[in-house]
């Protein structure tokens, strides 16, 4: 087994986002734009807000690619012009294909805007492949008790297997790029290899701690770029968690405007013009 080793290391910077909620973005940065197949990685908060003052996301479209929200702390409701509706809570993952296009809301629950709370979580937006970005919208929702669950026999390190598969368990959400999504908790001393895919470009993202990844520290907030290999390998002398992100690079040309991404500067025209005239639908309240 070929141990992947890290080629590079990506300090992730904060911006603003939505109606001004703060994000912690290790991709894209100045110098790597994007981490084929995936296109962006936002870790939103943890932050504590009082009554009255958390924030979201209001109607926005998007067109070619997926989103998978996955909900570490808060609740978010969300809709879309779809017509469809939902509540995540903590622990729960949404993964949507907006495929030709969509608007869509995503808010913290009306309890939370009342009453104030902890919100903390993690978007990642996975790129679709030329054939399915025209393709119909749908949602796949996954409660947290559904998601598989895996533990090292010295209970050291244990993996929530969200895309993928990890110590022996295979995750339930079905993907149209093929992709791994691991959320790893580490107690300090474990270690841990990891098998992912030799065709697999592979990421990983700590956002607590600290762990070493095939032998070099990463800091919450910093993202790792693996090498070939067959595997990667963790050693914890503390506390931490990170994200494991994999998948089949797509290598095809990536023309993005905001929350549009497609192939071609025409095709985001048309994405624009789409979005201007009211084809992607509004949102029924």
């Amino acid at each position: 087994m070929e141990v992947r080793s890290v080629v590079q290391v990506i300090t992730s910077h904060r911006q603003q986002e939505g109606a001004g909620f703060v994000v912690r973005r290790p991709f894209p940065t100045r110098g790597f734009p994007h981490a084929d197949p995936f296109l962006m990685l936002d870790e939103m908060g943890p932050v504590d807000y009082a009554p009255g003052q958390a924030v979201g996301a209001p109607d926005h479209p998007h067109r070619g690619f997926e989103t998978v929200t996955y909900v570490l702390e808060g609740e978010t409701e969300h809709e879309d012009s779809a017509g469809h509706r939902g509540r995540l809570a903590a622990g729960d993952v949404q993964w949507m294909t907006a495929g030709r296009g969509i608007i869509h809301s995503e808010m913290p629950s009306r309890r939370m805007q009342s009453e104030g709370g902890r919100v903390h979580g993690f978007q990642l937006w996975v790129n679709l492949p030329a054939r399915d970005k025209m393709m119909a919208p749908r949602y796949q929702e996954i409660p947290r008790a559904t998601i598989p669950t895996a533990t090292t026999p010295d209970g050291l390190a244990t993996v929530k297997v969200i895309a993928g598969e990890a110590l022996g368990v295979r995750a339930v959400i079905e993907t149209r790029t093929p992709i791994s999504y691991h959320h790893w908790t580490f107690a300090a001393g474990a270690r841990v290899d990891v098998p992912l895919p030799r065709e697999h470009t592979a990421y990983v993202y700590v956002f607590e701690g600290a762990v070493l990844v095939a032998g070099r520290e990463l800091r919450a907030g910093q993202l790792a770029v693996l090498a070939e290999g067959d595997a990667v390998s963790f050693e914890a002398r503390e506390g931490a968690q990170a994200l494991v992100l994999s998948g089949v690079p797509l290598r095809e040309p990536v023309v993005q405007y905001g929350p549009f991404v497609m192939n071609t500067e025409r095709e985001i025209q048309e994405a624009i013009e789409d979005y201007r005239h009211g084809r992607l639908g509004t949102i029924t309240r």
